[in-house]
């Protein structure tokens, strides 16, 4: 809406100039109000929103600060655009801090300019005081935010879709396979929906965390020093891989040392096993964490691989 008022703005303002009203004065203010119009309509077009996973306290929570307070932040699609189609993004950061900024806020635009309202996730992490199953909690109850509020966003309910990044991917691969039907005698409404994402992008991700690709790091912050190895084969989600897992696209490079791109081989691999559809992206340079990867000429085709898989499925136009 914003968008278009400014694309019209001008012509406006020309069309009133030819007028030349008998109070000049009118004139002035005339163009002001367009101006101020145009100001507030484009805040309240493009001002994202922070809701609270658990307005009444999350699960798990150790105390009453913003670190005890998953959220999500609401990046609606422009209306005229809005495909309906909306994603749950997790940052990466090793389950031990959270990349909000390339990995959750540019992703967020990104999608914006595809028509998909973006929810970027604040889940619980290691520095603030929480290993699993705290961000597991909070990744599968944003899907159910998006989900249970589609009416409010405007958003078809099977076209809810999650994209983590790094061990964001690692969050969203387990929201992917570790998910349920909802309860549905539960008191909070949210709750009585599915946590399941319609589809799934997993960008160099930390999948594979029984295996000798395993993230060190992502794995001891989530899961401590000495877990129980049922607990890790259960998490290592290449394992956990049946047919009603989601459409997935992944994306990886062949230089990646810190997420060894076998992590996503491997769980395209258990997904051609079970048919689910699915799409493999492995560039042959590239290092880690460069999110849309704006300055790197190979590597920054990739979101347009995946624009042209979420076209394919129908999530956008």
């Amino acid at each position: 809406m914003a968008k278009s008022f400014a694309a019209h703005l001008p012509t406006i303002i020309e069309a009133t100039l030819t007028i030349r009203p008998s109070r000049p004065e009118a004139l002035t203010s005339f163009a002001i109000g367009c101006m101020t119009l145009f100001a507030t309509t484009a805040v309240l077009a493009v001002e994202p929103q922070v809701e609270l996973l658990w307005p009444q306290g999350a699960p798990l929570a150790k105390g009453d600060i913003d670190n005890d307070k998953p959220t999500v932040t609401v990046y609606r699609a422009p209306p005229e655009t809005a495909t309906g189609s909306a994603i749950v993004i997790c940052p990466g950061g090793g389950y031990g801090h959270l990349a909000l900024s390339h990995e959750g806020r540019d992703i967020a635009e990104w999608m914006n300019g595809l028509g998909v309202t973006s929810f970027v996730l604040k889940y619980r992490h290691r520095n603030t005081g929480y290993g699993h199953p705290a961000p597991l909690l909070d990744a599968q109850r944003a899907v159910r935010f998006a989900r249970a509020n589609a009416r409010r966003y405007q958003l078809k309910a099977d076209q809810i879709g999650i994209i983590g990044f790094s061990a964001g991917g690692h969050l969203a691969s387990t929201v992917g396979t570790h998910f349920d039907d909802g309860r549905r005698d539960a008191a909070d409404a949210i709750d009585r929906v599915s946590s399941r994402p319609d589809f799934m992008i997993l960008v160099y991700p930390v999948i594979a965390l029984a295996t000798e690709y395993a993230h060190g790091g992502s794995k001891k912050n989530l899961l401590g020093d000495k877990p129980d190895p049922k607990l890790v084969e259960s998490l290592s989600n290449e394992t956990q891989v049946t047919e009603k897992t989601p459409p997935t696209f992944l994306m990886h490079t062949g230089g990646d040392s810190a997420v060894p791109p076998e992590n996503s081989v491997l769980f395209y691999l258990a997904l051609r096993k079970a048919k689910v559809p699915a799409e493999l992206h492995i560039y042959e340079k590239g290092g880690h964490g460069y999110g849309l990867a704006p300055k790197d000429r190979v590597l920054s085709s990739w979101p347009g691989r995946c624009e042209d898989w979420l076209r394919g499925r129908g999530i956008v136009k």
